[in-house]
């Protein structure tokens, strides 16, 4: 039987191995993309450039490095679905849903999309209803917009190409400029609102939760009917989930 390896195209191989580095580096430069792959520095160019032009890849705010393109991450695996980490987001699930007594959910981000991983139910009569593996326009959620956040500029525009955002209802961001505006406000504050942008007639509210970087990254949410949830209870619910989150484990090492 042929051996495989007599099969690899060189330059193929080398594209993939250097998106692999992108699920340990956040960003990389041309030079280091070269040292890493043991290329030369014109090779490592090329194929960042080629990746760049398929969404594999993004220029970083300094113009001189490469980060995660929107392709990449959406083919990312979602965070939260291992066991492992749903063993140890049980105690803060529990501990948030007992501070708010709303519904509470984690969720990730998958391209411009966020996916509910795990939560409660709140035992209000009048409740949000809990759907866990439902995907939601990211920029029209809390969770959402606390992950979209955590990327760069760049990663966000590559993700949003055009101006015009989806409404999906009368209250949600229709315009790439405004996102940005409130990601920067996300980022001052800690915590992200939804305000019957994703649902009419609900509101929600959202923290950080885990993860350094796009590929482990997740926001822990309350949402709530908007009648239970204006200014003062999303910000004393941010105020709860940011300590829930405090309760995270740490990994075994």
């Amino acid at each position: 039987m042929a051996d495989p390896k007599s099969y690899i195209i060189e330059s193929l191989d080398t594209g993939l191995r250097l998106m692999r580095l992108f699920l340990t580096h956040d960003t990389l430069s041309v030079t280091g993309a070269a040292r890493e792959l043991e290329v030369a520095r014109s090779t490592a160019h090329r194929v960042l450039s080629t990746l760049e032009s398929r969404g594999f890849a993004t220029r970083d705010a300094s113009g001189r490095g490469y980060s995660a393109g929107p392709e990449l991450v959406t083919l990312g695996r979602p965070a939260g679905y291992g066991p492992e980490i749903r063993a140890r987001l049980q105690v803060v699930l529990d501990a948030a849903a007992t501070a708010t007594g709303e519904t509470i959910s984690t969720a990730a981000l998958i391209g411009d999309q966020v996916i509910i991983t795990d939560g409660r139910e709140s035992p209000h009569p009048v409740r949000t209803v809990l759907e866990s593996g439902r995907a939601h326009p990211a920029h029209a959620t809390s969770a959402g917009k606390v992950l979209l956040a955590q990327l760069t500029t760049e990663q966000v525009c590559a993700l949003y190409p055009e101006e015009r955002l989806t409404g999906v209802t009368g209250h949600t961001l229709i315009s790439r400029t405004a996102l940005l505006a409130e990601l920067a406000g996300v980022r001052t504050l800690g915590r992200a609102d939804s305000l019957s942008e994703s649902v009419p007639g609900m509101n929600a509210v959202a923290v950080p939760l885990a993860g350094n970087s796009w590929r482990d990254r997740l926001a822990l949410m309350a949402s709530m009917p908007a009648d239970r949830g204006g200014e003062p209870e999303l910000a004393r619910h941010a105020v709860a989930l940011k300590k829930a989150a405090g309760l995270l484990p740490q990994p075994p090492s």
